[in-house]
């Protein structure tokens, strides 16, 4: 409701832009603007700063409830990094890469810069043996991914956070991406919340079983499983497609809490400035009143003493 009021003002400060360039200038030259359109573009501005004033005050309460989950978050996939290493420059043939994004705007530029660092990788993992394809979370990323790479998006999800994030939600999720997506790694692309007026751009890989034991034959710091010993029935491709699976999940879970947190502290970083802003404007549109409403008051006397 609050973006709808914001577009309506938008729409009605338009209409007074074209209303004060419709005025006609004085014999003297100086182009006359009244009161009266001065009053409504400032009637305007206030309205768009109680709206953003608003947003601002929702996103704020929204990042207080979300942060502290993004930060527990960070413990489910921290202990597979010091298994499995987190290996981006591994080369493989099939690439799949996942942008998580947002399903609403006015968050800066968090949604342009996950998107950009797609096609990046998308460029540099290209080849003529090599496949690359896209999965895509949020309205956002799809919006901008359709247009040039739309033969490329394998999955698209949106809606993500229309109920509060849970890590079942997520596993979900999870679980249709490996069910409809071949791959030899994942590249999952999301904004990791640092503070309310920064996030880094973080790439986080999950290599398919496969890949994993081929790394770990090849030595290097996957060479280590070999030392752990494996309790019960299970073969080592068994363990190594679970330990995949729940991988890629608790990976997945912790890059959506963190661009979701991002995403509200981004919302509220532009809130606070087009806040500011619109005062700033108020301010200039009230100096303009007054010397309008002044120069009236002296034409007046004027012409009265004639």
């Amino acid at each position: 409701m609050a973006m709808a009021a914001l577009r309506r003002e938008g729409r009605r400060f338009a209409v007074l832009n074209i209303l004060r360039s419709s005025e006609e200038p004085v014999s003297s030259g100086v182009r006359y603007i009244s009161t009266q359109v001065v009053r409504n573009r400032m009637k305007s501005v206030k309205n768009i700063q109680k709206i953003t004033k608003a947003m601002k005050m929702v996103a704020a309460s929204k990042l207080r409830a979300i942060q502290t989950r993004a930060e527990n978050s960070r413990g489910l996939w921290q202990p597979f990094t010091a298994l499995l290493g987190d290996t981006p420059s591994v080369d493989v043939k099939r690439n799949v890469i996942i942008t998580v994004s947002s399903d609403k705007g006015l968050c800066g530029g968090i949604n342009s810069t996950s998107v950009r660092i797609s096609r990046a990788l998308h460029k540099l993992n290209s080849g003529p043996e090599k496949e690359n394809k896209y999965v895509v979370l949020g309205e956002k990323a799809k919006v901008q991914l359709v247009r040039d790479s739309k033969k490329d998006i394998e999955l698209i999800m949106t809606e993500l956070q229309k109920n509060p994030l849970n890590y079942t939600q997520v596993s979900v999720i999870a679980d249709d991406i490996l069910k409809n997506v071949e791959f030899d790694a994942l590249r999952i692309i999301y904004n990791k919340f640092q503070s309310v007026v920064s996030f880094l751009p973080t790439v986080s890989t999950v290599l398919s079983p496969e890949v994993v034991e081929r790394e770990a034959e090849s030595g290097g710091k996957l060479g280590d499983l070999d030392s752990y010993e494996v309790e019960g029935a299970e073969t080592k491709a068994e363990v190594l497609q679970n330990l995949s699976e729940f991988q890629f999940s608790c990976v997945l879970f912790n890059a959506v809490l963190e661009n979701a947190t991002s995403e509200q502290g981004a919302r509220m970083s532009a809130m606070d400035s087009s806040s500011r802003n619109a005062g700033d404007m108020l301010d200039r549109l009230t100096l303009t009143y007054n010397r309008t409403r002044q120069a009236s008051i002296t034409t007046e006397l004027m012409m009265m003493t004639k």
